[in-house]
């Protein structure tokens, strides 16, 4: 159970970073543009990276290379999601972007959790993941009311 707990807080520390990080990349898309604060987002993570890897690196570049191709498509994804958060945070401002996010989030993980897609165990949609959905959703529009 200490790890599911510690596998949770981390879970929601990434969420605390990942509000934190689109406020300010999207102040920074304010004041540079949104590509340009893209590139830049991308280029300081890659040279953290790079810096870390040997440090904190566990696994095998070499076997990066037999992955199967859809795997690759998480920095495309990383380009878009830094874009797309950047872009709607000025709009709507972060909690209601946020919010968006997670209910999105969310129901493509049981999506994603039902199917059992990109080689991970299945776990059926059941009745209490849709009444936590329809919790969520509801907490969403409250969160999001005026």
């Amino acid at each position: 159970m200490t790890g599911r707990i510690t596998a949770l807080f981390t879970a929601a520390l990434a969420g605390a970073l990942m509000a934190l990080q689109g406020s300010l990349n999207s102040a920074l898309g304010k004041l540079a543009g949104l590509w340009e604060a893209t590139f830049l987002v991308q280029i300081t993570g890659a040279l953290l990276t790079i810096a870390l890897l040997p440090l904190a690196g566990n696994g095998s570049l070499q076997k990066l290379w037999s992955a199967p191709w859809y795997t690759w498509l998480g920095g495309v994804l990383g380009v878009a999601i830094i874009f797309t958060v950047a872009a709607s945070i000025p709009k709507v401002g972060v909690a209601a972007a946020t919010t968006a996010i997670i209910v999105a989030q969310v129901l493509t993980a049981c999506i994603i959790d039902h199917f059992g897609l990109f080689g991970l165990k299945p776990l059926p949609f059941t009745w209490w993941r849709w009444v936590g959905g329809a919790f969520l959703a509801v907490g969403g529009w409250f969160l999001l009311r005026q």
